[in-house]
């Protein structure tokens, strides 16, 4: 069972700018994302858009974020 829930692009990005994630990039929608000891994250969502379960947590597996930061 999955414990991600469905959120909006925008507070899933402010969750992982809160965990130490910084934009090194953006054109229009794509943003570029940067955390030292982390290879960089391409985070292509527009900031109403509901990203499901299942992204999340593949985005979490390049990221390192947790359910509880949401």
């Amino acid at each position: 069972m999955n414990s991600w829930p469905s959120s909006k692009a925008r507070q899933v990005l402010a969750a992982l700018l809160r965990i130490g994630w910084r934009i090194k990039r953006q054109t229009g929608s794509l943003r570029t994302l940067e955390r030292e000891g982390w290879p960089d994250v391409i985070f292509a969502f527009h900031d109403q858009e509901e990203i499901g379960p299942r992204m999340l947590s593949r985005l979490s597996r390049h990221t390192g974020l947790q359910p509880h930061d949401l």
